[in-house]
């Protein structure tokens, strides 16, 4: 079979400071697209691919946690939509739609312990994959990929949500078309704990944290007692060479927060259950989701590099192909 063109997205150097579209390139390797007889993997073509905070962490060259850092000249790696072209594995046919762990190219071998789950509801776009009563929520990111439907879901379960963002046109999205009762900019608040004390004047619930840093810190002044924090990201921390200090931790002492940190790998096994709750919701327009897509795979670097600096709208997706 003949060799086909595959272009890649590799790093081409490990990073200081923000991640910037040079610190990436763009390269053609070829590929047969045909599995080695025997074996036990799956040729996927990619068409979605996720740009998420958390791969910044991994360009950096002293990262030692579990996920380990990117190796330079190879392709990056990263959750996306992909179709099955050929399989090893009797679980995946040819024409299957599946969500997992790919490479930022055109075409990718993995094995089958990268594939998260096979693809049924074709009638929801598939670049969504990619990705308490009465008590006073607080989501910051609050536009991004997971801020839109975090705010999203506590409303539909009668909270009062308030979210934060960098833009004008970000806080009139969120409630506009999202629905979050209040929404400020916090480029335009000198005070974030005045900010919070007009937005929660009997104090925060729960805050779902996105930001860390200052956010943090003046949250924390405004938690009530027995205030719950779930701990996603801290997208304001991973440009930084010298992270930011907290200064109110006492709080959680004196209130008695819980604030616990948690990755999206340890809950796979209820996806299929998420996807149970969310999709009814998607079919009859009570949860929308934003995305901002880049077209083309060459793309793809800018569209990275600009998700830690706020120029996304939305869940920021590389369109690799549309099938």
């Amino acid at each position: 079979m003949a060799e086909m063109r595959n272009k890649q997205v590799v790093l081409r150097d490990y990073v200081t400071g923000f991640l910037k579209e040079s610190d990436m390139n763009i390269v053609e390797s070829t590929i047969t697209l045909k599995l080695p007889q025997g074996s036990n993997e799956v040729l996927l073509k990619n068409l979605y691919l996720s740009c998420d905070p958390y791969m910044r962490i991994r360009m950096t060259k002293d990262y030692t946690a579990e996920l380990g850092t990117y190796t330079l000249a190879t392709p990056l790696t990263g959750h996306g939509v992909s179709k099955v072209l050929e399989s090893g594995n009797p679980d995946y046919e040819k024409g299957d739609l599946v969500l997992g762990i790919t490479n930022w190219e055109e075409y990718s071998f993995v094995s089958s312990a990268q594939i998260l789950f096979k693809i049924e509801h074709t009638d929801v776009p598939l670049s969504y994959y990619t990705g308490i009563l009465g008590e006073n929520v607080f989501v910051s990111a609050a536009c991004g990929a997971v801020g839109q439907l975090v705010g999203q879901f506590a409303k539909l379960s009668g909270c009062y949500v308030v979210g934060s963002a960098g833009s004008k046109e970000k806080v009139h999205l969120l409630k506009n078309k999202l629905g979050f009762d209040e929404a400020f900019n916090y480029k335009e608040e000198p005070d974030l704990n005045a900010a919070l004390k007009r937005c929660f004047p009997e104090g925060i619930d729960i805050y779902f944290e996105n930001v860390g840093g200052k956010t943090l810190d003046a949250v924390l002044l405004n938690m009530r007692v027995h205030g719950r924090i779930p701990v996603c990201g801290m997208v304001s921390q991973y440009n930084l060479t010298q992270p930011e200090g907290v200064t109110n931790l006492a709080n959680l002492i004196f209130k008695r927060i819980r604030m616990e940190g948690f990755i999206v790998t340890d809950f796979y096994d209820l996806y299929p259950k998420f996807l149970e709750f969310l999709l009814p919701h998607i079919r009859e327009g009570k949860v929308v989701y934003v995305e901002d897509m880049a077209e083309g795979l060459e793309n793809g670097p800018a569209a990275l590099a600009g998700l830690y600096r706020g120029r996304n709208v939305g869940k920021q997706v590389v369109v690799v192909a549309r099938e």
